[in-house]
């Protein structure tokens, strides 16, 4: 997702506003009605809310807002698009501007944050929410957008280990995306003030899941053995010949004579 598309350009499906503020009294006035919008559709849900409480609210006359919006549809299509655009260019200066030379834990902290500043603004805020409740409405976030997105974060994954299989990094780019999905939902449907806590979770749980598939393989260390006295458990031996065949040793800590089989060992 490394461009970012104009409203007009990102909607071809959508019902289309009926023409596009030029001036920036009309600009700004399309901004308040959007905000409004996302307001009212968050505060009663979209099924309950009329085009004359969104005009209310963003403080204009009905007759103005259907000048840019045939109807409530064009609204929260306009809204979806303006997400879209938003999530598209968020999604790309994040993974373009990562540094695989800093811990990837930081590039998690950097993702959450950054997103939980975005959800800030009621516009995105209630077209993600949206989504879960009727996806129906929807003309551009679908399955395939969502694919889209796995995938992009399953290249990022190998670009940090290019060790990582295709497969596999497609495997746990869908599962961190689910469990991402499932934990941000719940942080924007539920109070504010545990919203902080949410969001850590949501951190300690991406870092736990994907970080061992994305470190180096270290190669397993050589272990050695080191025979020490049955006696007094020192190492300082030497050979001392044979006795029926089988070697005998000498400690040199406390002198006393040894044969191989009674002797006890260290690893290291």
């Amino acid at each position: 997702m490394s461009d970012s598309r104009s409203m007009a350009e990102i909607q071809p499906g959508a019902t289309p506003m009926r023409r596009q503020p030029k001036q920036k009294r009309s600009q700004q006035r399309v901004e308040k009605i959007l905000h409004s919008a996302a307001e009212v559709f968050a505060e009663v849900g979209y099924e309950a809310a009329t085009t004359h409480a969104i005009a209310a609210r963003a403080g204009t006359a009905i007759g103005s807002l259907y000048q840019f919006f045939p109807d409530k549809l064009a609204l929260f299509h306009a809204l979806e698009a303006r997400h879209m655009e938003r999530v598209t260019a968020i999604n790309a200066e994040l993974l373009q501007s990562a540094d695989r030379q800093r811990p990837f834990a930081e590039f998690i902290d950097r993702m959450v944050e950054t997103y939980a500043v975005y959800f800030q603004d009621p516009i995105p805020s209630v077209v993600y929410i949206q989504y879960f409740a009727a996806p129906e409405l929807f003309e551009l976030f679908d399955e395939s957008f969502n694919d889209q997105l796995i995938q992009q974060l399953a290249a990022f994954l190998r670009q940090w280990n290019p060790e990582l299989e295709v497969e596999k990094s497609l495997s746990l780019a869908e599962t961190a995306h689910q469990c991402y999905n499932a934990l941000l939902l719940k942080a924007l449907k539920g109070e504010e003030s545990k919203r902080r806590s949410r969001y850590e979770e949501i951190k300690a749980l991406l870092v736990a899941y994907l970080l061992p598939h994305l470190e180096p393989k270290q190669p397993h260390p050589q272990v050695m053995k080191v025979m020490i006295c049955p006696h007094c458990h020192f190492s300082h031996l030497s050979k001392n010949g044979h006795r029926y065949g089988k070697q005998r040793y000498l400690c040199k800590d406390c002198g006393k004579q040894f044969l191989e089989h009674r002797a006890s060992y260290h690893t290291h």
